[in-house]
This record gives structure tokens, C-alpha cells and sequence, in this order.
């Protein structure tokens, strides 16, 4: 199958530079826009970023300060965010649902000169100094807040003259905090070229077109959403859509169907949740479909079906449903295959700005985050003998300059001979696909010497309808699953029965539930007890599970 043309031949240099580019060739085009129908061509995008610039000039901000953005995600951040990168500062990102505690601590460790932020979160900042945060600037209608005048920043006079600074392509650009699995947030420092290199080697896999229309569900302040949602659209003058809720089926379906997308990121919990409430449900909804679906070429039938009736649903114009930040779900991937439904999985890290890894949907290999990007190079380091599987390291033009004010955790993230460790495990084929088991601090060595990977094993647990999520663990030299279930299901199926009679029902499902996964698993990897998780994890913007708080 022929590869997919590149729908730009030229790499902007810098931010700016983007911006400025698109703009001159379609400023009339829409850039960013909301549901409700507030609609910002790209000249008019161009123009609010420069006296964005120009006010943070006026401030006294210069190369390489450091400005915080704090918002929900709007055409207005984004305005933000070029304003704040085309003359040279830092922009900060910080997530919107973090406690005011560690808004404060991020605000006070990267010294920001200004905050951006809107009228609904402007409280979490009121343990914070005015020396500590500068001027707050209201993202609502850019105004600052507490001003009596209420006058915006956006002035034409302020903009009259170019920014004081011009970056270059090695200058700092974003400054973005992580919020992992393990509790440790960091300040990665990403240039200017890591962000524009990693989306222009993505549209030289998937070209994305100035006609495109992005659906916009992830949070701006994550790079994820960030590189692939707001800086590749607008580098080729495709146009993207903000809703001001947050993206329910209340408000989503809705969306979808006004905007009828043509590309959408997403991460895998927002498509198995789908697959699980829905499609799986009303596809065995009877003893006789449960017992039909379990005959393949059935299934493949049922779930072609299924695929039609989906893609109308996203509004029918659907051509890339990307899926990155964790893991995604096997049963749901060969759903996503046998309906084919035009997925495609990324991989990547948020010091890699963010994408490693990716292909176009007609390209991808079951369970595989395909190929390396154009540009980068991928190495399995130390390799297995018997399976290959060894820990990914990374090379290229995307990578991090490091984290910020930390040489120690820098240094012992790259290699001697400057590659960047992922802390994942994986496996490569002959022809670059990428295979992911798990990360390695999640790993597990069993008593035969066999590498357990908690992932594989949570996939499967997972895949079972009375489950919504689990996390596996070593404990005592023995395999603990911690289970949600799905409780709302449970309770209609089993809305009869009084608590205690409840309670033992449960009970026992648990423990043929623990029969049932244990004949699918080898027997290294059987687990010994399921305990029973009342509460939803809590997870990262990503969606992936906080494993730190529940691990002993």
C-alpha cells in the first residue's frame, strides 16, 4: 500500500514562524473556533497573538521569561499561546484540573512573569503573591483581572511595532509539566524546533489539509493535544473546534454532529468506554448474538456493522481517529480493525514533544504504535535473546532539552552517547514497527525469571464487560489485581436482590472472574487474589492510572 503524500514540503523554523506563514497564505480561512459559533480566521488569530506579544513587551517580559497559561480549552488559549512564544518567552501550561496547591508550586518553580488564566479559575491562584504570579490576565475577554477600567491588553497601539524578540529555532519554547503515573511532576523544556519538527514528521505520515475540521476533546495544556491538535492544524490552515463543557455524550454527540469532524485525537478510555456502554452490549444483548458473535467470521460481519453505524455517529466524515496516551485495550483494537474504523495509534512522551511513534490508518499492525517518525531514530537497548524485548531509547530532533532546573534527573535520562530513555519496554521488527509490553518500572520478575507486565495482564482483566478498569501488582511474591467494576451495570442486572445477597453475588463473581482470567494467562502470570476497587482510579490527563497511590 502506497504511503500517503506529505501535505506541506517545508518546515517552519520556529513558532512564530508558523503562525505568520499560515496566515499570509490563508488569512481568511478559519482557524480556531467553538461550537456555539464564535469563528477566528487566521488573520484575526495573527493579529490578537502579536498584541499578545506586544503587551507582554510592554510588561517588560523578555527572551526566555516564562508565562503561565491556566485555562480550559478556547480559541482564546491558543492566541495565548503564540502571543507568548513568537516574541521569545516561555509559555507554561499548566493543567487546569491541578489543585491550587500545585498550580502554586509550578507558578512559583518556573518564576512566571504573567499569568493567563479565566474569570472560573482565577481563585486557585489566591494563595499566590501579585509578585509571585505578575499581572493576570483574563483569557474570557483579556482583560486584568481586578482592573476597574476592564479595558483588554489587545490594543493596536502596543502592536504597531514588532515584538522586541525574534526566537530562534533553538530557543525555549514551552515549558510543560507532566502529571505521571508515579506522582513526580517535571518540567520538561521543549524548543521551538522539538514542537515544529514533531508536528510537520507527523503530516508527513498523515497530511493533514486546509480543509480538515479537528475536534478538540483533550486538554490544550497536555502536549498531546498541544503539538498534534492546535500546532498541526493551524501549520497547514485546517481549522479547530473547542467545546466549553467537557466532552460528555451530553454535550459530544451534539458536537459531532455540528462539526462533523474529519480528524480527532483521542485517548483509548474515551473509544472503550464507547465500545463497552454500546457496541459490545448490544452486539450479545441476546443469548443467541452472544453465542453468533463468538463465530469469527460472524463477529468480523457484526462488527463491519457496528463500524457504520459509529463512523455516523462521529458525523460521517471521519478520516483519522488518532489514539495516544496509553495503552489501548486489545478487544477494542480488533473491534477498531475487523469494523474498519479508520484508527490509528501514536507513541510517544512528553519530552519527545510529543509523537515517537505513528502511521496512517491504512498502515497500522495490530497491537503495534507503528513505525518511528520521520527524522527519529528508535534503538531497543540491551535486547532479549529470546523475545527481542529490551527498553526503547530515542533519538532525533524532538527530544527535550532536559527538565528544568534539574541536571540530575537530565543526566540520568539520557544515555552516555545522548539518547533519551523512555523507561518503556518493547520489541521492534525487521521493518521499524514498534511493539509495547509495559514500563519497565512497572515490570515484574517472576519466580521462573520470566518478565511479567502488569499492562498485558490489566488488558485482558479489562476485557471482561463487568470490569471498567484494574491495576496488577506484585505483592509478597505474588500477583494482586486491584478491580472497578461496573457497578451501574451490575446494579440492573442484579437490581433484585437486597444488599447482603448483593454483596455475595459480587463476591463471587470476583473469584470466578480470577478463574477465568487465570486459564487465559500462563501459569507465571495467574493471579493469586482480585481485590475489590469501589472508587474509579484516579488518572492523569492522559487517562492513565495514578499507579503510585495504589500500589503498597
Amino acid at each position: 500500500m502506497t504511503m500517503p503524500m506529505p501535505s506541506i514540503s517545508i518546515q517552519p523554523a520556529t513558532l512564530r514562524e508558523l503562525i505568520e506563514r499560515t496566515a499570509q497564505s490563508h488569512p481568511a480561512r478559519p482557524a480556531l473556533a467553538t461550537i456555539e459559533g464564535d469563528n477566528f480566521p487566521y488573520e484575526i488569530v495573527l493579529c490578537r497573538s502579536r498584541q499578545i506579544s506586544a503587551y507582554l513587551t510592554s510588561q517588560g517580559v523578555r527572551q526566555g521569561d516564562r508565562v503561565a497559561i491556566i485555562g480550559e480549552n478556547s480559541p482564546q488559549w491558543g492566541m495565548a499561546y503564540f502571543g507568548i512564544t513568537m516574541m521569545g518567552a516561555v509559555a507554561v501550561p499548566i493543567l487546569p484540573d491541578f489543585p491550587a496547591g500545585d498550580i502554586g508550586r509550578i507558578v512559583r518553580h518556573a518564576e512566571v512573569r504573567v499569568v493567563f488564566t479565566t474569570s472560573r479559575l482565577h481563585e486557585k491562584l489566591a494563595d499566590l503573591t501579585s509578585q509571585e504570579t505578575g499581572p493576570v490576565v483574563l483569557l474570557d475577554d483579556f482583560t486584568i483581572a481586578g482592573s476597574t477600567n476592564r479595558q483588554p491588553i489587545l490594543r493596536e497601539d502596543l502592536a504597531a511595532g514588532p515584538p522586541a524578540s525574534v526566537p530562534a529555532p533553538d530557543d525555549l519554547a514551552v515549558l510543560m509539566y507532566t502529571s505521571g503515573t508515579t506522582g513526580h511532576s517535571k518540567g520538561v523544556m521543549l524548543t521551538h524546533s522539538n514542537i515544529v519538527s514533531d508536528a510537520f514528521a507527523l503530516l508527513q505520515i498523515v497530511p493533514v489539509e486546509k480543509d480538515d475540521r479537528f475536534l478538540s476533546v483533550l486538554p490544550l495544556s497536555h502536549t498531546y493535544e498541544c503539538t498534534l491538535g492546535l500546532v498541526t492544524p493551524l501549520m497547514v490552515g485546517a481549522c479547530v473546534y473547542y467545546m466549553q463543557k467537557p466532552p460528555t455524550a451530553a454535550v459530544l454527540l451534539p458536537a459531532l454532529e455540528k462539526v462533523r469532524p474529519t480528524v480527532m485525537l483521542s485517548v483509548p478510555l474515551i473509544i472503550e468506554k464507547i465500545y463497552k456502554a454500546k457496541i459490545y452490549q448490544e452486539l450479545t444483548r441476546t443469548p443467541l448474538l452472544r453465542r453468533l458473535y463468538g463465530v469469527p467470521l460472524v463477529r468480523k460481519a457484526l462488527h463491519r456493522i457496528a463500524g457504520r453505524k459509529l463512523l455516523r455517529t462521529f458525523g460521517g466524515k471521519l478520516r483519522i481517529f488518532a489514539i495516544g496516551g496509553a495503552p489501548l485495550a486489545a478487544d477494542v483494537e480488533l473491534f477498531l480493525r475487523e469494523a474498519r474504523f479508520p484508527y490509528a495509534i501514536g507513541y510517544g512522551l512528553t519530552e519527545t514533544a510529543p509523537l515517537i511513534a505513528g502511521t496512517h490508518p491504512c498502515n497500522t499492525r495490530y497491537r503495534s504504535t507503528g513505525p518511528a517518525l520521520p527524522g527519529t531514530q528508535i534503538r531497543i537497548a540491551d535486547p532479549q535473546k529470546e523475545t527481542g524485548e529490551g527498553e526503547i531509547q530515542v533519538k532525533g530532533p524532538t527530544v527535550m532539552r532536559g527538565y528544568y532546573k534539574d541536571v540530575e534527573r537530565t543526566r540520568e535520562v539520557f544515555t552516555d552517547d545522548g539518547w533519551l530513555k523512555t523507561g518503556d519496554l518493547g520489541a521492534m521488527t525487521s521493518d521499524g514497527y514498534i511493539f509495547i509490553k509495559g514500563r519497565s518500572k512497572n515490570m515484574i520478575l517472576g519466580p521462573s525469571g520470566k518478565n511479567i507486565y502488569p499492562e498485558e495482564l490489566e488488558s485482558i482483566i479489562n476485557e471482561f464487560d463487568t470490569v471498567r478498569e484494574s491495576v496488577v501488582y506484585e505483592q509478597q511474591n505474588r500477583l494482586v489485581a486491584l478491580v472497578h467494576l461496573d457497578y451501574e451495570k451490575l446494579q440492573k442486572a442484579l437490581h433484585t436482590l437486597g444488599e447482603t445477597d448483593f454483596r455475595a453475588r459480587i463476591n463471587g463473581m470476583l473469584s470466578d472472574l480470577q478463574q477465568e482470567i487465570n486459564e487465559r494467562v500462563p501459569l507465571y502470570s495467574r493471579i493469586h487474589k482480585i481485590i475489590e476497587q469501589a472508587e474509579p482510579f484516579q488518572k492523569t490527563p492522559t487517562q492513565k492510572i495514578k499507579r503510585h497511590l495504589y500500589i503498597p
